[in-house]
């Protein structure tokens, strides 16, 4: 089936639902329904939001997973269990989308590139996408800097009765469990998860919440991730003609993983405000099974990683009008890379590498309906390697952001100008280790300035419709990779720039009688232009790539996201949803090549995904949909280049019950149903039909 037929199947599946909600944020619990919808405040960015039971029952068992059912985004998958994982927002490239934890951006001063599979869902409440930026003047300054924004929000624990219940959440999540709530004299809660699955892959996890004070409360998650990475594949084999087949059933290998992960926070509840303190680590040990090129199915790649950070934030109301809020992170990764695969040059390295972050954002309300907030970041990285004659680079990154917000009647709107100041340095040396001279330092100097303007229309009485329009300015500093690594770094590299435009509407009601309960549409067209644009290839290798600024590109897109809620009868309650974004990203740098206007790599015209879910009493099931359409993998759009659309069926059913005053949940996973052959990466096959079964307790 062509793509076309697809995207009229996404179409017609979205008019089934019926005009419903494109923010995945509606929770819905086993006996006590309760469905959240996107609050009712008036936002001037819309965000998509997973959140709740909601995470558990799509099949998802890291953030990359998740994602997956955004619609703009496009994720980059390079297999099994332990493959990396990283997206991509409207084609502008994983660099332009921020990610945050907590608060505070995660970052990779090194690559740029953040492996969402190494974050699990254990802990996780909600995962939130904004387009643009953040609906809020109240964030720090590095914020005001993205094309687009994800927000990654864990658990905070909540106790019935006590001083330090959660006001952020508002799902009922005592209550999505089919459990009275306990009174004020619980001190703790204990949960333990384990998984078995396709692949070998048996994972556990442990999630404890303690109760220390009327204002102060504690958890800690911890788990570990075992597979042999090993599945059945088909080799796809091109020829000449474009024609292709599937031949030759064989296992894929060196795929394996260890991991281990422990994340320990604090909260205090203050008066007119909170604090957080975060410590995070992130072990792990895997193969890298690399690109099947030639029938050889075999690599030598190993990667071993430690990742830790901690951080810790502040916010304090003072006074009526006056907000603060101070944050600060400490990281540091450490990633060991050993490529022994005969067929290519021996590799053995080290990479160390170290941020440190600061960053203070204030707000103040000039009018009651005008505010206007100031913030600055501090950022210093800094990266280390066992590699002779490399560059030692370090960055100093300052950033200065006004913003101001108007929320009058039928209109909000939100501008905002990011003042930014760059500084790299790099100390070259050259020699052995014992008897090492300095070769030559450099440094360099950048600064920008971004301004972005957000407007938000309620013609009418109420917020059941809303038009939207936003322009904003963006770039992003090649990486240390980009620029400095010894053999395919490119020094001549230039920052790479964005210019993003976006209008659409949305329609969202709400029913209190009717077998419809809730049903909400959006539909965003957009515009954006990426000037020197950078593009990393793989050179056969994960973590080898080489550089190049592809030049100009222009994107124009569609976005539609659905959702519909109903009840039927006394305990059945369904619950549908679509999105389908349409993509036109094209390479428009030179008429003189042979792939200008040629469609950007790895960039689907049509995708899209459908849900629906069942509650019935203590059941849930739950049916997943995702389709990629056409695209290619390499500049020229040749029929040699071109990649089949693909797509995914997945299965999820739960059972809740209770026993010796426990709770206790079995979930079934089946993954890729049909048992799709299908590359999201040219020649590295996914897995076929695969399985993961889920007990757990809850004390």
């Amino acid at each position: 089936m062509n793509s076309s037929k697809w995207a009229t199947s996404l179409a017609c599946c979205m008019s089934l639902t019926t005009m419903a909600q494109s923010k995945l944020d509606s929770v819905q619990h086993v006996r006590e329904i309760v469905v959240v919808s996107r609050p009712a405040m008036r936002e001037v960015v819309p965000s998509q939001k997973l959140n709740g039971e909601l995470l558990e029952q799509l099949n998802t068992h890291s953030v990359a997973d998740a994602l997956r059912y955004f619609s703009g985004i496009q994720l980059k998958d390079y297999g099994g269990v332990g493959g990396i994982k990283t997206v991509n927002i409207r084609s502008m490239g994983t660099h332009h989308l921020g990610i945050s934890y907590d608060g505070i951006q995660l970052g990779n001063a090194q690559n740029g590139q953040i492996d969402l599979g190494q974050f699990s869902l254990d802990n996780v409440e909600e995962i939130t996408l904004y387009n643009g930026q953040k609906s809020a003047i109240f964030q720090p300054a590095s914020d005001f800097g993205n094309a687009g924004a994800i927000y990654i929000r864990t658990k905070e624990p909540e106790f019935e009765g006590s001083g330090i219940a959660n006001p952020r959440q508002q799902d009922g999540r005592r209550q999505q469990d089919g459990r009275q709530q306990q009174d004020g004299r619980r001190q703790q809660r204990w949960r333990f998860k384990a998984q078995y699955g396709s692949s070998d892959m048996f994972r556990f996890s442990t999630l404890w919440e303690q109760k220390i004070s009327e204002t102060l409360s504690s958890s800690v998650s911890a788990g570990f991730l075992t597979a042999s990475g090993k599945y059945k594949f088909r080799y796809e084999r091109r020829y000449p003609n474009g024609e292709t087949a599937w031949d030759t059933t064989a296992v894929r290998q060196n795929g394996d993983i260890h991991a281990e992960r422990i994340e320990v926070n604090l909260f205090g509840r203050l008066n007119q405000g909170g604090w957080q303190m975060k410590g995070y680590l992130y072990n792990s040990a895997r193969g890298i099974p690399g690109a099947i090129v030639n029938n050889v199915w075999r690599r030598g790649e190993r990667q071993q990683d430690l990742n830790t950070f901690v951080q810790a934030a502040y916010n304090k109301n003072i006074g009526e009008g006056f907000s603060t809020r101070w944050l600060a992170k400490y990281a540091y990764y450490n990633t060991h890379y050993v490529n022994k695969d005969s067929t290519q040059l021996p590799v053995d390295n080290r990479y160390k590498q170290q941020e440190l972050y600061f960053s203070t954002a204030n707000v103040l309300e000039l009018l009651p309906n005008w505010s206007a907030s100031l913030s600055y970041d501090f950022k210093w990285n800094k990266l280390n390697a066992d590699i002779y004659n490399f560059a030692f680079p370090t960055r100093l990154s300052n950033l200065v952001s006004l913003a101001t917000a108007v929320d009058y009647k039928h209109l909000k709107a939100q501008g905002s100008i990011l003042a930014t100041f760059i500084n790299d340095k790099t100390h070259r040396k050259v020699g052995d280790n014992h008897s090492l001279t300095t070769a030559y330092n450099t440094s360099h100097s950048l600064s920008k300035l971004t301004p972005a303007l957000f407007v938000n229309l309620y013609p009418f009485r109420g917020s059941f419709f809303s038009m939207r329009a936003y322009v904003k300015k963006s770039f992003r500093m090649p990486t240390f990779n980009d620029l400095y690594y010894t053999d395919m770094g490119n020094a001549n590299l230039v920052p790479e720039s964005a210019l993003q435009y976006d209008a659409g509407f949305a329609l969202n009601k709400h029913f209190t009688e009717g077998l419809i309960r809730h049903a909400e549409m959006h539909f965003d067209t957009y515009y954006n232009t990426v000037h020197d644009k950078i593009v990393a290839y793989p050179k056969g290798q994960q973590f080898r790539w080489t550089m190049l600024n592809l030049g100009k590109v222009h994107i124009k897109g569609i976005d539609v996201e659905a959702e519909a809620d109903f009840k039927i009868g006394k305990d059945l309650i369904a619950t549908t949803r679509a999105q389908y974004t349409y993509q036109d990203a094209r390479d428009v740098t030179d008429p003189s090549t042979s792939y200008y206007k040629h469609q950007i790599p790895y960039i689907p015209w049509h995708s899209g995904s459908v849900i629906v879910g069942l509650n019935y009493k203590n059941w849930n099931l739950n049916y997943s949909f995702i389709y990629a359409g056409e695209r290619y993998d390499e500049q020229e759009n040749i029929i040699y280049n071109h990649m089949e659309p693909w797509y995914t069926s997945d299965l999820s059913l739960i059972y809740r019950f209770h026993w010796q005053n426990t709770l206790w949940k079995a979930q079934l996973d089946v993954n890729n149903l049909l048992g799709q052959d299908y590359e999201v990466i040219v020649n590295y096959p996914m897995p076929g039909r695969n399985y993961t079964l889920t007990l757990s307790v809850e004390i």
